[in-house]
């Protein structure tokens, strides 16, 4: 028998390392603290809701906050919610369902199509733009409300649902993070093949370079429809109609009437479960998307 044939059949595949568990160090411990106590902090004030939910009104100020009384009456506040002032609360939602998707969905259109342009399109003053558009991103947007309504008071558009619509369309995080996506995920060699193939600019957006923006489309939709369901002064200055109010508005009226009107604290167990109620939609659409909300969001790291 050869030596190589001995070295074969002498040599052994060295044993798996056993599995320890990770040491609970100082600094592990501390940072799982640290977790702990945001998570409590962050879950803290919808338990409240859910809690206050289910109480009547005399529960609501006699009763544990954070705990639930002896009356479970969840449903009833519910139908009261849904009942109260002729059912407004039912065209509240639907409004707010109208402002957030139709923002939602054009301002992450023209965001596309404005971050393409930035990343992969050479054209005079790209660099002035882009650096106003930064700068626009540091103003806060409750300073542009009142430009904003003199604009659509100007057009006569106040008191409509285009005073509400229109301002939302302009997103520019929106199209910082498209721009920053693009440059990083769309290479340039993809795009100058399918110019190459006689391609329109068009076409090689729309069949190359939207299938890529996916992630970041979605995070894009997410953040705008998310900020226009929680928009509270913009349609709070522009619309005096209840009819058209979203749910932020038109539950401010209800509190309102609740703590200065004649009906005294009558409305405020609808008041909170109508405030559970705004929030479910958002909760639902995150659930659903939140795997292409990690990705838009930690794509420049991966690059």
């Amino acid at each position: 028998m050869s030596t190589a044939t001995l070295a074969g059949t002498s040599r052994t595949e060295p044993a798996p390392a056993p599995h320890r568990p990770p040491r609970l160090t100082g600094g592990r411990i501390a940072s799982h603290a640290v977790m702990a106590l945001m998570t409590v902090y962050f879950l803290l004030p919808f338990w409240w809701l859910l809690v206050a939910s289910t109480k009547d009104n005399d529960g609501l100020f006699g009763s544990a906050p954070l705990w639930f009384s002896g009356d479970f009456d969840l449903f009833g506040n519910l139908a009261l919610l849904f009942t109260q002032d002729g059912g407004v609360y039912l065209k509240w939602l639907r409004n707010s369902a109208l402002y957030s998707m139709v923002s939602g969905v054009g301002a992450t259109a023209i965001a596309a199509l404005a971050g393409y342009a930035f990343a992969k399109l050479r054209f005079p003053g790209r660099n002035l733009l882009f650096a106003a558009l930064l700068g626009l991103i540091m103003v806060p947007a409750t300073a542009l409300v009142l430009p904003t309504y003199l604009l659509m008071s100007e057009a006569g558009l106040t008191d409509t649902v285009w005073a509400v619509i229109l301002p939302s369309l302009l997103n520019p995080f929106g199209v910082y993070l498209l721009r920053v996506y693009v440059h990083d995920s769309v290479p340039d060699e993809m795009l100058e093949a399918a110019r190459i193939d006689g391609a329109g600019e068009l076409r090689v957006f729309r069949s190359v370079a939207l299938p890529a923006m996916r992630p970041a489309l979605v995070t894009v939709l997410l953040f705008t429809m998310v900020a226009t369901w929680n928009n509270f002064l913009l349609p709070l200055v522009m619309l005096s109609d209840n009819e058209l109010f979203p749910l932020t508005v038109g539950l401010r009226t209800w509190y309102m009437s609740a703590t200065i009107g004649n009906g005294g604290p009558a409305l405020f167990n609808v008041i909170v479960v109508g405030a559970l109620v705004a929030i479910v939609p958002l909760i639902v659409a995150f659930l659903l998307l939140q795997r292409y909300w990690r990705g838009g969001l930690t794509i420049g790291a991966l690059k």
